[in-house]
């Protein structure tokens, strides 16, 4: 069956577009560094304004929930009627979030200041994902973890940038990072361009989309299995990207400086995992990749709250690789379920991840003021265990066909 919900699809045999995949990821790569300024500036914050660690889980949360809410709106409008240049817009809510946050001098202030942070994701991520497949001629593995690793990097830089250009120079000195956002805007005008004359020219055409062999209840099923794995993955990096510094400050009385580099080596690995996890699902299909990605993690996970701080960096290590391969799996496995709705199905795998980091960092700030910060780790340790659903995932590279 053919379909005129072309505009949004891609063509197997469409040459992928390296420069517009690297560009995307640029561009998400700064996004993503702007984010990575909020739970890089925690210490700081919590230590200024006497925060307590709910205090620092609500700043979470109500970044994250903002963001996640969004975002699944926002893909299913831009389905029907996709907007090439709304990601530039949405840099200009980032912008205003990180300028008010440098000079906000209140709870409530920075509450506002990462809600906006939160908005101006929730319209990036849709759209930026649907170019990363439509770029992608097919490879749309490659594609995606392309796009993430970028995204991944710039959480990776926020906290070394931050311990260079913040701590030092004080919370003010966060304005600093508007000039990033700035050279998004720039990148994004360029791909803008680039989409809008992709959409033009996919109107002309009537390409197949490749749909699933799969009844609608099985695809609602592994729908909400792949969620449940989204919940299991960033409640426990909630833990770490939230916490991991003050966890390190606790048990191994590090300073704020170095506590900052442990958890740039973890957000590298989540980095370079991203790489790994969408051409690994491409060649050897994407349902294994998800499996041993997350539930791989529950060994190292489990033996984390007892080493020592050698082994607490490589441990982080090898979780980041291993967590972060399963995304770009998992959301390129979503698409292929229901091909027909990708603003959609990235909207919601984006904003549930997101939600999911946000709630799990609220309630894991809260039982840290009650139980302590080892306690949490401890406690996470098990969520990994999860993933062990991922064995009733079908195998959609077997049952696809032309429609």
């Amino acid at each position: 069956m053919q379909t005129t919900d072309t505009a949004l699809q891609t063509d197997n045999t469409q040459k992928t577009v390296y420069s517009i995949l690297f560009s995307i990821a640029f561009a998400h790569l700064l996004n993503d560094l702007l984010q990575a300024v909020i739970p890089a500036a925690y210490p700081i914050l919590k230590d200024k304004y006497g925060l307590t660690f709910s205090q620092v889980g609500l700043i979470t949360f109500s970044y994250q929930m903002a963001a996640s809410l969004l975002q699944p709106f926002v893909g299913f409008y831009t389905d029907k009627n996709p907007k090439p240049y709304s990601q530039i817009i949405g840099m200009v809510f980032t912008i205003v979030g990180i300028a008010l946050l440098s000079y906000a001098d209140n709870f409530e202030l920075i509450l506002l200041s990462v809600i906006l942070v939160g908005i101006g994701s929730s319209i990036f991520h849709p759209e930026s994902s649907r170019v990363s497949y439509l770029a992608s001629g097919g490879k749309r593995g490659l594609a995606q973890s392309i796009f993430q690793i970028g995204g991944n990097t710039g959480t990776a830089l926020g906290p070394l940038l931050i311990a260079w250009i913040v701590v030092p120079h004080g919370q003010g000195n966060i304005m600093w990072f508007t000039l990033f956002a700035i050279v998004a805007m720039g990148v994004l005008f360029r791909i803008a361009q680039w989409y809008q004359s992709h959409l033009a020219l996919s109107a002309k055409k009537k390409p197949v989309i490749v749909l699933p062999d799969l009844s609608p209840a099985r695809v609602a099923i592994s729908v909400v299995i792949l969620l449940v794995l989204i919940f299991s993955k960033y409640f426990y990096i909630a833990s770490l990207t939230s916490y991991f510094t003050f966890y390190l400050m606790a048990k191994f009385s590090l300073s704020v400086e170095d506590s900052q580099f442990y958890l740039f080596v973890f957000l590298a690995a989540l980095a370079l995992g991203t790489l790994l996890g969408g051409p690994l699902g491409d060649k050897f299909g994407r349902k294994y990749v998800i499996w041993l990605s997350v539930l791989g993690v529950a060994p190292f996970a489990l033996l984390l709250p007892y080493a020592n701080l050698f082994w607490t960096s490589v441990l982080s290590v090898i979780i980041g690789l291993l967590l972060a391969s399963a995304f770009p799996a998992i959301l390129v496995y979503a698409q292929e379920l229901l091909p027909k709705k990708l603003g959609m199905v990235s909207g919601l795998f984006y904003g549930f991840a997101f939600g999911m980091g946000g709630l799990g960092s609220a309630l894991l700030g809260n039982l840290a003021d009650h139980e302590g910060i080892e306690y949490v780790y401890t406690l996470c340790a098990y969520l990994p265990l999860i993933g062990v659903i991922a064995v009733f995932l079908p195998n959609l590279k077997k049952k696809a066909k032309a429609n």
